[in-house]
């Protein structure tokens, strides 16, 4: 504990010698997890601030702050003095006091072998617009965490739940606490019912009544010496006032019975809240635990709270060329008669999922998932010039699964940034950004694509274990940078599956044809037939084979 407090102190003296706000235009952010991105509540703008990114060896920390212009899409970097220490799994709420205020609690901090924790309990406002940074010192508050959640409502941030990990233990919370945005000053919340279990990343939303709705989360416990039991929560709550959001005012637990498609059981979900009086989650992760490994299941899907309808329901891509596509089938169906008319009314196939493998100069293989809906292969039709546009107006191109994403919602469009999936030891971080219009839910929107570049992994070794602390406590940003310089000038260090010298394409296949298979149905879900995981992982091996030589 001690380590970590000098070193965030390191830092901020680092922070302290900048004199002057500094913006200038940049390429998009480094891959990150665990930030926070908020609209701004006056202009088009977007603001992503700290998070997290580990390359298999070392825990880098941010506490940069970037703003994305909407109309330009376009980033630049905010330097201003005396910010928050870096951290990651904190929450930040906008309210538009003032030019619009930018509130950031709590968090953590993690050592460069990720194996030890500082849990932040501290309260910083960013003014917007004067861009400066203020530190707010109130006693009374909630326990150093991460992992909480927070919501701005009727003049008070309301802070729920979170966890605290230490080397030797961890306790996660249940605890409720307001602070009061006129008089500054903090109160536990006593309420009466039974309330939800102690738990993290959950779901929080406020209604325009003022109320509070509780959905998921994860928490764990040991069940013996050694070994813990990972809980996901499916249950849903409702924190009513009684007052008037005052500090003084009755609070009240009780249990939510919704309607509709619940999500399925998921930890490392986003949250944002949408238009028409709905709340919503994207993505997460389901974690099978087996006896010596976790396998994670990720998510790229979308689902709906209806608060006054208390409804769930799965958001689901209307598609931007439909009506046009209905034009052309009925006009076809003239053409070629009554055989056709019979296949018209037949149900369409479901939609057919395709991989496109992008391979880094280190070897690094991401993928973009796209979905093609309709039917995707039909017999009677030849690969014409009409089947081509056919194919091109129905295709749509989405998110790739991940959890731990930046989400955000401004004028009824959602954005979502970076995040993390997992390919068996792998961790793969994320630094592209999509939109899609919650109104009208026909298409995502590629705004800043993946940058393979930017991937960097590098295998765990004795020696590297040795060097973390020493090497590490200089980390963050700037070796964070450099880093990245080195990796794009020389393509970075060698990956597993390697291609050896004067090695044969059928060779190299045959010795690492079980990871691209692995790699290939991890992407395309259980459900993908086995025929084409077998092809599409051939595909990315002969690209990765063909890129090395």
């Amino acid at each position: 504990q001690e380590d970590l407090e000098a070193l965030i102190a390191e830092f901020q003296s680092l922070d302290a010698k900048k004199t002057q706000v500094i913006e200038s235009s940049c390429p998009p952010p480094s891959p990150r997890l665990n930030g926070s991105l908020s609209a701004h509540p006056e202009k088009d703008e977007l603001i992503l601030f700290g998070g997290e990114y580990f390359n298999g060896q070392k825990t880098y920390l941010y506490n940069d702050l970037y703003v994305y212009n909407i109309r330009k899409n376009s980033w630049s970097k905010v330097e201003i003095p005396n910010p928050p220490p870096r951290r990651c799994a904190h929450q930040a709420a906008v309210v538009p006091t003032a030019g619009g205020q930018l509130w950031v609690f709590g968090g953590e901090f993690a050592s460069p072998n990720g194996e030890q924790f500082y849990h932040y309990k501290d309260l910083w406002v960013l003014h917007l617009a004067t861009k400066t940074w203020e530190q707010i010192k109130a006693s009374g508050g909630p326990s150093g965490r991460s992992g909480h959640r927070m919501v701005a409502c009727k003049r008070q941030l309301m802070i729920f739940g979170g966890f605290h990990e230490s080397a030797r233990d961890y306790i996660y919370y249940n605890d409720v606490y307001a602070f009061n945005l006129e008089s500054f000053t903090w109160s536990k919340l006593a309420p009466s019912g039974i309330g939800p279990t102690p738990r993290s990343g959950c779901q929080m939303a406020t209604t325009p009544e003022g109320n509070i709705i509780i959905y998921g989360g994860y928490s764990k416990q040991r069940i013996k010496k050694d070994v813990d039991k990972g809980t996901l929560h499916t249950d849903m709550f409702l924190l009513k006032t009684e007052g008037a959001g005052k500090e003084e005012d009755k609070w009240a637990w009780s249990r939510l019975n919704p309607s509709g498609v619940k999500p399925t059981p998921r930890s490392g979900f986003s949250v944002a809240v949408g238009p028409n009086n709905r709340s919503l989650l994207f993505g997460g992760v389901h974690d099978e635990e087996e006896e010596e490994s976790i396998e994670g299941d990720f998510f790229n899907d979308i689902y709906f709270y209806d608060i006054g309808k208390n409804r769930w329901f799965p958001g689901q891509l209307k598609g931007p060329k439909s009506e046009k596509r209905k034009r052309r089938r009925g006009r076809q169906a003239e053409a070629e008669g009554a055989g056709d008319e019979e296949m018209e009314r037949q149900p369409p196939q479901d939609p057919v999922e395709i991989v496109k493998e992008v391979v880094a100069e280190d070897g690094t293989v991401m993928t973009i998932k796209q979905v093609i809906s309709g039917a995707a292969e039909e017999k009677e039709r030849s690969e014409s010039e009409e089947d081509e546009e056919d194919r091109a107006l129905s295709q749509q191109v989405e998110p790739c699964p991940r959890s731990n994403a930046m989400l955000t919602v401004k004028h009824g469009i959602l954005y979502v940034y970076g995040g993390m999936f997992e390919v068996g030891d792998r961790q793969f971080t994320l630094s592209d950004l999509y939109s899609i219009d919650l109104h009208k839910m026909e298409e995502w929107k590629v705004l800043v694509e993946m940058d393979p570049k930017a991937q960097e992994w590098l295998e765990e070794s004795e020696s590297d274990e040795e060097d973390d602390d020493t090497e590490g406590a200089e980390g963050g940003e700037e070796e964070e940078e450099s880093s990245e310089e080195e990796s794009e000038d020389e393509g970075g260090e060698e990956q597993h599956p390697s291609v050896q010298p004067d090695e044969k394409h059928t060779d190299y296949l045959s010795r690492t044809e079980q990871y691209w298979i692995k790699l290939a149905r991890t992407n395309m879900g259980p459900d993908a037939k086995e025929k084409k995981v077998v092809k599409v992982a051939h595909a990315m091996a002969k690209t990765f084979y063909e890129d090395s030589v």
